[in-house]
């Protein structure tokens, strides 16, 4: 059975809901298997909501209402009321950000743009301020993956492998002022002792997972997730066989990478080519 965890329910509304669902739970005399067998899931599933570490979704809200009817529908009613104010990370995305939050390990590959956690505030605003919309809410969500990468300054940080494709280096986000100041930021990055970031060559010719990003997180369990992005959202994955193809493919682009001594040295060719 999962070691159970300590909870904070005002850290975030999975926390809260999830410490409500151990309360029920164990009011109830329920086993984490048998609430899994309502919803149906499995038991890892249900620790990981109430730890806050998974948030829940609509089936699991409704199943809670069914193994706990004193609660008057308490979950369904929390899981839609909270959706409205639970952050400007879109909800497909709440639990990467608590995976980067745990991890221990992070690996991240990128064949476009520079992954969020090493992104300038200016490409930030120019990446999350395209597409349709009034902007609004822009600020705040710059600010938002901003506030992610106070992961790299904790006392531990995490240790962080990025892969790059050379055009990364190349395509123009914002300006090339933005492009020029990212570059020096991504080297600065680079030179973190916990930080290593390599990049493919464009000479490389075609290779796997130019069809699209994707980042592995390891916490201190070795509990181990993907995160896979698309051109319409992006989505986490639990599943231990596309955890294991993902990791094969990561090493085998690893295997393409430069140097990361080479990679500093274009990463410096390459913001004098945006200075010019």
């Amino acid at each position: 059975m999962p070691a159970s965890r300590d909870l904070d329910p005002t850290a975030s509304p999975a926390h809260f809901f999830g410490a409500e669902v151990r309360q029920a739970r164990i009011a109830a005399g329920m086993t984490l298997a048998a609430l899994a067998a309502i919803v149906p899931c499995d038991a890892s599933t249900v620790s990981r909501i109430e730890a806050g570490t998974l948030s829940p979704g609509q089936r699991f809200a409704a199943a809670c209402d069914e193994a706990f009817p004193q609660m008057g529908g308490w979950f369904s009613r929390f899981y839609h009321d909270s959706r409205a104010w639970a952050g400007p990370h879109p909800p497909w995305f709440r639990d990467w950000v608590e995976v980067e939050r745990r991890a221990t390990v992070i690996r991240w590959w990128e064949p476009l743009l520079v992954p969020g956690l090493l992104q300038t505030e200016d490409y930030a605003r120019a990446v999350l301020g395209w597409g349709p919309g009034d902007g609004a809410d822009l600020d705040e969500r710059v600010a938002a993956r901003l506030d992610r990468q106070a992961v790299l300054d904790r006392d531990h940080p995490p240790e962080v492998w990025i892969l790059l494709s050379e055009p990364v280096l190349s395509y123009c986000v914002g300006s090339p002022d933005v492009m020029r100041k990212q570059l020096d930021h991504l080297a600065a990055m680079a030179a973190r002792p916990r930080i290593t970031i390599q990049v493919i060559a464009a000479t490389a010719g075609a290779y796997g997972g130019l069809s699209g990003a994707f980042a592995i997180g390891t916490d201190q369990g070795a509990d181990t997730v993907i995160y896979l992005e698309t051109g319409v959202q992006g989505m986490v994955v639990r599943d231990p066989t596309l955890i294991t193809r993902a990791a094969s493919v990561f090493d085998h682009l690893r295997a393409e990478a430069l140097p990361r001594s080479q990679t500093l040295d274009l990463l410096a060719k390459a913001g004098e080519r945006w200075t010019q």
